[in-house]
Formats: structure tokens, sequence, C-alpha cells
């Protein structure tokens, strides 16, 4: 398993705070409160219902040290791990009212996040054998995509731009709105720094020599056909690295990686990869 970077911790916090104070609404969990003896203690086991690899446990663990900082929280297994289906996650012992509470938060971090490192692992697996770079784009969910790319980085993949302030990609509507792919790379090149990367994404064949006479570095291949990605390697001939993105999924990934390009993003990685099936049980 490759070594991956952990999300910092303020952005854990701030993610897991503000899900568990959505979740607790005004005056907190109705059915715990009511049910539930607050001195009842119990450990409960986290399992996976399915194969996939995990992502997000410092994220539950959070949600239960929001609730009670009494709670331990006892992982079993690492973040970018494979699981098989009935495999133990972790384990949470404690207040059983406060590990109740915070029951529904913790597990959707951690299958929503999980969900999308076991698809991105499918990505990866289907073209390992190429020199392909499987990466997210910024379709991500509004709030928590930094811990949504973390999840890429544990499936094995790559991030594009985490922010408009990452990177400069110059897209159609900006190629548009500035009259032309010359035009736009010629003022991207004398406003930004020397140190700043810049991608122009091209929608045809004439783009892409246009941006190449323009010395172009990245290009982003938009929704091209495979012969059409197979004349832009042919033409590129290695000088500027080439993404492609556009309605790749599943079961095109292949032919795509296959054309010789560098890159390719994909969108339904973050928007639309379903959750892990995950559950909490009280341990007998």
């Amino acid at each position: 398993m490759i070594e991956i970077d952990p999300i910092p911790s303020h952005i854990i916090k701030k993610c897991v705070k503000n899900a568990i104070t959505e979740d607790l609404g005004q005056i907190g969990d109705l059915t715990s409160n009511y049910l539930i003896n607050k001195d009842q203690e119990n450990e409960w086991i986290i399992t996976s219902n399915q194969n996939g690899v995990i992502a997000g446990l410092d994220c539950a663990k959070y949600a239960f040290n929001f609730i009670d900082k009494d709670i331990c929280f006892n992982s079993f297994i690492r973040d970018g791990e494979k699981v098989q289906k009935d495999t133990k996650i972790a384990s949470i012992s404690g207040r059983s009212l406060s590990i109740l509470t915070a029951e529904r938060t913790a597990l959707n971090f951690i299958g929503h996040l999980s969900g999308i490192a076991s698809e991105t692992n499918n990505f990866v697996k289907l073209t390992q054998h190429t020199k392909i770079k499987i990466v997210s784009t910024r379709k991500t969910t509004p709030g928590i995509r930094a811990l949504e790319k973390y999840a890429i980085r544990c499936g094995g993949g790559f991030n594009h731009r985490l922010g408009l302030d990452y990177a400069i990609l110059i897209k159609d509507n900006h190629i548009e709105a500035v009259g032309g792919v010359r035009e736009a790379l010629k003022l991207a090149k004398q406003k930004s720094s020397h140190l700043t990367s810049i991608e122009i994404e091209v929608d045809t064949i004439e783009q892409l020599e246009e941006a190449l006479k323009y010395d172009a570095k990245i290009i982003l291949l938009d929704n091209m056909t495979i012969d059409n990605l197979k004349i832009a390697v042919s033409i590129n001939n290695g000088r500027a690295i080439l993404e492609a993105s556009g309605n790749i999924n599943i079961d095109n990934v292949l032919k795509v990686a296959e054309t010789g390009i560098d890159i390719i993003s994909i969108g339904r990685l973050t928007h639309s990869s379903p959750s892990l099936d995950i559950s909490l049980h009280c341990k007998k």
C-alpha cells in the first residue's frame, strides 16, 4: 500500500463539526436521549458489508470524540487498505448514548469516502499497465472537497486542481470570452508567475494544433473520440502533457488510456461514486 499524506486535522474538524451540528439540529438526538441510559457503556464494531478500499477513518474518529472526548476509537486497518465483506474496520467503546448520537455522521464519512476510494481503485486497476494517471476534478461536494480529494489518493488516484487558485486552467468559455486559443494563452502567460502552471482545454484537433503552435505545455482534450485522441497523441509527439476528460467511464477508460495520453480526469469519481456499505453493531 502506498503512503498517503493525512488530511490536516483542522480540515477534518471543520467538516465533521458542520456535519454533526447539522445532524443534532436544535435539541440533539431525541431517540438516544429518551431510550439510552447516560451511564450505559458498550463496545461497538464497525464492519464493511462489501469489498472495497477504506477512507475516512480519522473523520469517523473525530465525529465520536466531538460528541464525547472519552470515547475510545481503535481502528484495525488504515485508510487506503482493501477490505473484504464482513471485515472489522474499527471498534468503539464508551458511553453508548454518545456513540449512537455520532454513529450516522461517522458512518456517512467512512461510507462516502470509501466509496470514492473504491471506485477510483477500480479505474486504477484497469489501467495499471499503462502510463496513465487517474485524476479527480473539481466536481466535488461543496464543503468537503479536501476529504474527497484525499479519498481519491486512498484509491490510488491523483488530484487535479484543489481550487481555482491552484493553477490556471483555460476552459472553452474562457477561450470564447477572450477571442481564441492564441489570445487566451498570451494573456495567461503575460499575467501569471513563472511558477504557475497553465493548462488549456481544446475540443478539436485544429485547436490542439493552435495550442501547440503557441507553446502550450499542458493540454486538456475535452470529449474527444478514441480516434481523435490517437491523432492528438501523434500530432503532439511528446511536446505537451495531454489530458483526456469528458464521458469517461469504467467501460471505456482502458481504450482511452491505451491511446498514449498522459492523464485521465474523471468527474464521476467524486460526484457519482456509490457509498461503501458500512455498519455499526454492538459487540455481543
